[in-house]
């Protein structure tokens, strides 16, 4: 998955960074004990020395903690022997004190960090069932997909997406739930499921989109939340059928994705706008499917709201449609990495929502040779 190709391309450089950071507490401990045998008696530098072992307990085991506490105390003993009127026992007793604060601070951190890896591998875990890795090719279609978190920490989110090849074509779901936290993940999870099953069975997008508002209204009233009436998702379903020509969309109050033809940008608009998911109920259940040439070489980009609504500095949203068309005819993996590449310029290398995106591209025999042939 994109993401997690990003993360790993970005651990060197953090890891980097932590281990430097590793070394403060020894560095501190020299500067303090070079100042104390360099500088005058009476600025008595010493009484800092306590200092160490408490910055060692945010970043070291017990033991160097422990082991760095009692160098802090023997450095304090050398030092009584040039000057003797340090007030040796205080600081040593501050020395002792710390040390075994930092020791028990340094305990306590290290079991709260083992519950967060288990709590991250969770995470990872419901990742993968939720946004699992989809295949590169399915049919005549290549598919490359992008997650990025609007946290670095964060695992899951809101948006979601899936790609099925079924006995009625490539069938391709985008989405976005509204809201944050588990309730949108549990949404979002539950939607994805009922699509994996729908895309197989039902022979139509109106009927899978049906089973779509279903699942998420009792969803939505078996785990209720403050805000029921605004708990919903916008969600775009796209069938490419066998043999390709051509591809069906059915948009519900999704952004609406882009299509490159022979060099020209076109953004495909709803013809007649379908309500987002768990709000049929109150704005009718009318669903409009439109039906768009889809060739070999073209290429649609399906996004969620992050990708259009990121902002710089000045407020100013991503211009996605001319971003587009300055695209050359990249493959679906080059054009998201620049897409993730660029947004990240954009909006200054911080997100403010999760991003989803969906590159794919109708290829010739031609390219399902090479697609092929590098598999």
């Amino acid at each position: 998955m994109v993401m997690s190709a990003r993360l790993r391309h970005r651990r060197p450089a953090y890891s980097g960074r932590w281990e430097a950071a590793r070394l403060a507490p020894v560095i501190l401990t020299v500067l303090i004990a070079g100042l104390a045998f360099s500088t005058p008696r009476e600025i008595a530098v010493s009484r800092l020395l306590p200092a160490a072992p408490a910055l060692a307990a945010a970043m070291w085991p017990v033991l160097p903690t422990i082991l760095l506490g009692a160098f802090c105390l023997l450095t304090m003993i050398v030092l009584s022997f040039f000057y003797t009127d340090l007030g040796t026992q205080y600081t040593a007793a501050a020395i002792v004190a710390v040390t075994l604060a930092a020791a028990y601070g340094s305990h306590v951190r290290l079991q709260r960090e083992e519950i967060l890896f288990q709590v991250r591998l969770v995470a990872d875990a419901a990742q993968m069932v939720l946004l699992r890795p989809l295949p590169r090719r399915i049919e005549d279609v290549e598919i490359e997909s992008l997650y990025l978190a609007a946290q670095e920490q964060a695992r899951i989110g809101g948006d979601f997406y899936e790609a099925i090849g079924t006995p009625h074509g490539v069938r391709l779901l985008i989405g976005d739930v509204r809201g944050k936290g588990l309730s949108a993940v549990g949404a979002a999870s539950a939607v994805i499921s009922c699509f994996r099953e729908a895309a197989y069975d039902e022979p139509d997008l109106r009927a899978i989109i049906q089973r779509l508002e279903t699942t998420i209204t009792r969803h939505s009233a078996a785990f209720p939340t403050h805000d029921q009436p605004e708990h919903f998702a916008t969600a775009l379903l796209a069938e490419i059928p066998h043999g390709g020509g051509h591809v069906r969309l059915l948009n519900c109050g999704h952004p609406p994705p882009l299509i490159a033809q022979g060099g020209k940008v076109r953004v495909l608009e709803p013809s007649i706008p379908s309500p987002p998911l768990n709000l049929a109920a109150l704005i009718g259940d009318r669903y409009w499917v439109d039906v768009v040439a889809f060739a070999p070489g073209d290429q649609l980009l399906l996004y969620t709201d992050g990708v259009s609504e990121t902002r710089d500095h000045a407020g100013q949203f991503f211009p996605l449609p001319d971003w587009m068309r300055r695209q050359g005819e990249e493959q679906p993996r080059e054009l998201l990495d620049r897409l993730h590449r660029d947004l990240l310029y954009h909006s200054g290398g911080r997100l403010d929502d999760d991003i989803a995106a969906l590159a794919l591209r109708c290829s010739d025999m031609e390219d399902r040779g090479v697609v092929d042939a590098g598999s």
